[in-house]
């Protein structure tokens, strides 16, 4: 499994709309709007890394309002029992 964060750089008036594409797809686990120098952050967990090329070279791009984004790749979690958590939750019933 393949964790990335993705940094977006979205025009203003498209910041709600973006996010909201943005969470709309599978491989997209969480999606934040943020203070700084970037708009909005996604966090992405996909099969292999040449998922996480399709999804922000191809699917991403095609969403109005991005102007730039910067993709970091994990190589590690420190904090597993929250990604686990997180993957429990609707898995009962």
């Amino acid at each position: 499994m393949v964790t990335a964060v993705i940094l977006l750089t979205v025009q203003r008036e498209r910041i709600t709309a973006v996010a909201e594409a943005l969470a709309e797809m599978p491989e997209v686990t969480e999606v934040y709007s943020v203070a700084g120098k970037f708009d909005l952050v996604a966090l992405v967990r996909v099969r292999v890394n040449e998922d996480l090329a399709d999804l922000v070279t191809d699917r991403m791009v095609r969403l109005e309002g991005i102007l730039d984004t910067e993709t970091l790749i994990a190589f590690r979690a420190y904090a597993q029992r929250d990604l686990d958590a997180g993957f429990a939750l609707g898995a009962e019933g």
